[in-house]
């Protein structure tokens, strides 16, 4: 496969019920891994939420080019890093708080499946998993060495699926991977020492 989200649709002129049943059998499963990647990219509560809505619009939308039978978690995340580079990233750079009333509400409608329990979702089930100064350091660190931390050591994709997710060789994957963990382990330096750790 060369890649995740291919230009060629499988099959085209889905019906309506074939749609939803594909996007509820494939998409909806990973909502909660979404929201987490939408979170700690964005490191905002709102801006996660829209940036997983604004997602699963563009699946529903690019529905037919998703091939069934391969792996839907990475071509989600494919898109939702997408999303995030081409528009989240760029709007977090203006200075004035962005207004995201503009996101549409088609996903929202009757037609679309429920996912109304993402808006529920909290920043503190992700805290969670990863100790706060673990979080913190994280996101501490810029968002492309974040990002593949995320992919490879809570997300547990393969380097393979990462180069596919961010349109890098595995090579980068590798290298990156290797600088971002430094990253990280620097940062938690000092907290390893006060936790009585070898540092």
């Amino acid at each position: 496969m060369s890649a995740i989200m291919s230009e060629a649709p499988m099959k085209k002129g889905y019906t309506d019920a074939e749609k939803h049943e594909v996007f509820n059998r494939e998409f909806m499963p990973h909502i909660d891994s979404m929201y987490n990647f939408a979170f700690r990219l964005t490191t905002d509560e709102d801006d996660a939420n829209d940036l997983v809505q604004d997602t699963y619009l563009k699946a529903f939308r690019f529905i037919s080019s998703f091939e069934q039978g391969t792996n839907a978690k990475a071509w989600l995340f494919r898109i939702l890093k997408n999303s995030f580079i081409n528009d989240y990233r760029k709007k977090s750079k203006q200075p004035a708080k962005v207004d995201y009333q503009e996101v549409e509400t088609t996903y929202n409608s009757e037609d679309a499946a429920d996912t109304s329990h993402t808006v529920d979702l909290r920043a503190d089930a992700v805290q969670d998993m990863i100790g706060d100064e673990v979080a913190n350091a994280l996101n501490s660190l810029p968002v492309d060495f974040r990002t593949v931390i995320i992919l490879c050591d809570i997300e547990g994709f393969t380097y393979e699926e990462m180069a596919k997710i961010l349109d890098i060789p595995i090579g980068t994957v590798r290298s990156r991977l290797h600088r971002a963990r430094n990253l990280l382990k620097e940062k938690l330096r000092n907290y390893a020492g006060s936790m009585g750790y070898d540092a």
